[in-house]
């Protein structure tokens, strides 16, 4: 009897296949919104023009590199407020880096030398992080928000409260340019990230350890998972991957600017939420956080494409926010069995 009863209760396969994968049904469907729209106002097509299709990729490049890193530590129950200004901290460096060392080295080896130093940047940044949630308990909210405003102040002064040119070559390339003439180079770079973070949160311990310690810190540590250890190398690879969107805008814009990724910092949490993952930690996905950072951006460029107004991009991204949340408290309850 029980277990008859248990059967009845038990939601509907398609309700549950309709729970797990809404982002994807969502991004679909904005897509054939544009779609429509597009061959019904102006004759032409969205998404099959290639320079949109390309638009839309470099849009969704920077917020996807910080949000990895953010799908990480949020599944482990954390977060990292700091990222936005440890984007502009590094692309500031590197920009100041090129201008010194151009006038003396050849520009590969000055673009490279730029890369290692801001990266190293963005490591110091996540080193204290860290050190500060890991080691000293601070609460992650407190502890990256007063990164934040360090890795901020930090950047201003690197530039001097302005913007920074750089004139490499090399570093110029690698943001503008293209592979066989079709693929962004940024995209590229991108694409290889998604690629090793996919495998190492869903095929190794690592990955493993991640969901342990979000799901459970306690019984992590029972299970003999060195917690500490762990938290900090996931803000040190946050950090890493925030230094490298950092190259990536100085290459983009062939210029660094301390204010960088400021408008990228709440896209990033965006992505990682819409793409499913859990706030309260132990839950999320790579290719989840990638489809919610194509959400976001399939709506930003479309709404500029079909000549709404900017602001309304804070809205509808925002409105997406509350609607992933609630879909989230929903499929809590669909997928009991």
């Amino acid at each position: 009897m029980e277990a008859d009863l248990n059967a009845t209760n038990r939601p509907h396969p398609f309700l549950r296949w309709l729970a797990g994968a809404w982002s994807w049904i969502f991004l679909i469907f904005m897509v054939l919104f544009f779609e429509i729209w597009a061959r019904a106002a102006y004759g032409s097509t969205f998404l099959l023009n290639p320079t949109n299709l390309q638009s839309i990729l470099l849009a969704a490049v920077q917020p996807l590199l910080l949000a990895l890193g953010q799908t990480l530590v949020i599944i482990a129950g954390g977060i990292d407020l700091s990222v936005g200004f440890t984007v502009g901290l590094a692309a500031v460096v590197s920009a100041r880096a090129m201008q010194a060392l151009d006038p003396t080295l050849p520009a590969a080896l000055s673009f490279a030398l730029a890369v290692l130093l801001a990266l190293a940047a963005g490591l110091g940044v996540g080193v204290v992080n860290a050190f500060l949630v890991a080691r000293l308990n601070v609460p992650p909210f407190i502890g990256t928000l007063g990164m934040y405003g360090v890795a901020r102040g930090l950047g201003f002064l690197a530039a001097a409260g302005n913007t920074v040119p750089t004139s490499n070559p090399v570093n110029s390339a690698m943001g503008n340019g293209f592979l066989f003439g079709l693929i962004p180079i940024p995209v590229l770079i991108t694409a290889v990230v998604v690629l090793i973070m996919h495998y190492v949160l869903s095929q190794t311990k690592f990955g493993q350890y991640t969901y342990a310690i979000g799901g459970n810190r306690q019984a992590a540590v029972r299970a003999g998972i060195n917690v500490t250890g762990h938290t900090m190398q996931l803000y040190l690879i946050t950090a890493l991957l925030a230094g490298l969107a950092g190259v990536i805008y100085t290459g983009r814009f062939t210029a660094g600017a301390a204010q960088a990724g400021e408008p990228t910092l709440l896209d990033s949490i965006a992505a990682v939420v819409i793409g499913g993952a859990s706030l309260f930690g132990g839950a999320g996905t790579i290719i989840g956080t990638v489809i919610g950072a194509l959400i976001i951006a399939v709506i930003q460029f479309g709404l500029v494409f079909i000549n709404v107004q900017p602001f309304w991009q804070f809205i509808a991204v925002g409105l997406v926010i509350i609607l992933s949340v609630l879909v989230d408290q929903s499929k809590a309850r669909v997928m009991k069995p």
